[in-house]
């Protein structure tokens, strides 16, 4: 590896394709905005109940497809092995219970946010409880979605950390607020365009430099990167086959089957054909897209099976090895770096005005509405456009946080579950279970989201030791040492604040409490989360039922 490539940074065709795409994504704001008239409350949240299929789809996609995803999977299968390709068959659990159990009810009753069915199912303290869970969950992620892409770029291209992470934030808040549900689903479909570009750029141009697919598979494979079958039942090994399939299908069915922000999408659809049709289409795009960053992974391996970037200090963390690979392998092709980077960009762009607008959505319906039913629809469609700039600078402060949770995925992926879970377990608790009342789901909910932060925090304070998560191995041996002199420091500007998290309690004993219930895999805490609650439903609620006929 030369000492040059290494100093490599923008150049100016990289700043303007760069700037070019956030101007485009401003404009369609602009657009419908003022071009298309006045909205109603209706309008702007929904998009007045007349999408088709084709895209919703690209937008439920295209909102799975955030910086995280991009950024975090080619890493953890850089770290753990392809086994994280299974989650192929996640994606259709989820879809099929989605489309078959939640999107009838939902769809039927027509609803902007989920937790209005929490109200008619039992009652408005239930109602608030769920919202309540649901915005702390999404400032949480917003926090972490804003971080990754800063965090990224501020490595590959020496822009100021926390300047790009507010000005992200202020982007994404004001085309959220300024031109509403059917701004962000066009927006969606013109970034869905610019990810691929990016990610297929660095996909092609990667095969051609490692001399093709062949050589990176055979580079995996002697790496031990290709290991998809492993069927070890123990709930505490990070990655198998199991816990991907039962924790991994849990966990994006509390994004997909319960989430606003993906239910609002499927249904603004104008049939209820449309709807499932548009989560069918939508696993295709999700399957498209694990294929893609698989293969990312692999190529990440085969470029630096002897030289690796993070443990030779070249990279401050994990997540950074994409943006590394693409300022690598891009170089002599100005532009296409910007262009790589605009795909990180737009992804946490189209991921935040999503969970933006769908925080705006349930903060008026389900807080500002029942307390003040007189508002005209004006006064509404205004408060909107203020709860989403609230909203937007909170997810800047939550940035701040994220700063020191640990690796991407893993964070993103223990907010769903611990949040996430509980909230399935009530919802499944009222559409599967017709005995179910409220005072079960009050308590079922309180009990699961109780023992599913205990694990949740416990394994942030604790974490589980290699054994568990099963890292395989990465060398140094091929490292050209002289090229340190001449790469300017990487780690300067943010010292390591991931992989080892800034939580973590160093001096403490293992206890059999650590080893055991912290260490279980962080895939398993949505499943933790959403069978107490369910469990503890059920029988406190044929409890009261057998107290009220005494």
């Amino acid at each position: 590896m030369g000492a040059q490539q290494l100093t490599r940074t923008f150049v100016v065709w990289d700043y303007l394709v760069f700037a070019g795409m956030l101007s485009i994504s401003a404009a369609i704001g602009v657009y419908y905005a003022f071009c298309r008239g006045g909205q109603t409350q209706k309008d702007f949240l929904m998009g007045g109940r007349k999408m088709t299929a084709l895209p919703v789809a690209l937008s439920l996609t295209s909102s799975f497809m955030s910086a995280i995803t991009i950024l975090g999977i080619p890493s953890e299968i850089y770290r753990f092995g392809a086994i994280f390709s299974m989650y192929g068959f996640s994606y259709i659990i989820m879809v099929v219970i989605t489309s078959e159990v939640f999107l009838p009810v939902f769809y039927k009753l027509g609803i902007t946010s989920t937790y209005e069915y929490l109200e008619l199912r039992f009652n408005k303290r239930i109602r608030l409880c769920g919202t309540a869970l649901f915005i702390l969950q999404t400032v949480l992620y917003m926090g972490v979605v804003i971080y990754a892409p800063a965090l990224a770029m501020n490595q590959a291209t020496g822009l100021n950390l926390w300047g790009t992470i507010i000005t992200t934030g202020v982007i994404c808040t004001f085309y959220s607020s300024m031109g509403g549900f059917k701004a962000v689903v066009w927006i969606h479909v013109f970034q869905v365009g610019i990810k691929m570009a990016g990610f297929f750029s660095v996909i092609i141009q990667g095969t051609v430099v490692q001399g093709g697919i062949s050589n990176i598979l055979n580079d995996s494979y002697h790496g031990g990167r290709l290991n998809f079958w492993d069927f070890n039942p123990n709930p505490l090994q990070r990655y198998t086959f199991w816990t991907i399939i039962i924790g991994g299908s849990i966990t994006w069915l509390t994004v997909f089957g319960i989430s606003p922000a993906q239910v609002q999408r499927y249904n603004a659809c104008k049939s209820r054909f449309h709807a499932k049709m548009s989560l069918y289409i939508n696993l295709i795009g999700c399957w498209g897209i694990l294929a893609c960053t698989t293969l990312c992974g692999l190529v990440l391996y085969s470029r630096y099976h002897e030289c690796d970037p993070w443990t030779s200090k070249k990279v401050s963390a994990p997540d950074q090895l994409m943006p590394y690979l693409a300022l690598d392998i891009l170089q002599d092709f100005p532009g296409l770096p910007g262009l790589f980077v605009a795909c990180i960009y737009s992804a946490t762009l189209s991921t935040v005005s999503a969970s933006v607008n769908a925080l705006a959505a349930v903060t008026i319906s389900d807080l500002i509405k029942p307390h003040f039913p007189s508002l005209s629809e004006k006064t509404l469609s205004q408060l909107c456009k203020v709860t989403s700039m609230l909203y937007g600078a909170l997810c800047i402060g939550m940035a701040a946080l994220a700063s020191l949770m640990g690796a991407l995925l893993q964070v993103v992926l223990s907010i769903f579950g611990i949040i996430g879970g509980p909230l399935l377990g009530l919802f499944s608790l009222g559409i599967l279970v017709p005995f179910a009342n409220s005072m079960g789901a009050l308590v079922g909910l309180t009990t699961g989201f109780a023992i599913s932060l205990w694990v949740g925090i416990g394994a942030q304070l604790y974490p589980p030791l290699p054994e568990r998560n099963l890292p395989l191995s990465l060398i140094t041996d091929g490292c050209n040492v002289t090229s340190f002199h001449h790469q300017r420091n990487w780690n300067a500007t943010t010292g390591t604040p991931f992989s080892p998290n800034a939580f973590q309690v160093h001096s403490a004993e293992r206890t059999p409490l650590m080893d055991n219930w912290y260490s279980l895999s962080f895939l398993y805490f949505s499943t933790v989360g959403m069978l107490v609650t369910l469990l503890v439903g059920i029988i406190v609620s044929l409890l009261t039922v057998l107290l009220m006929e005494h």
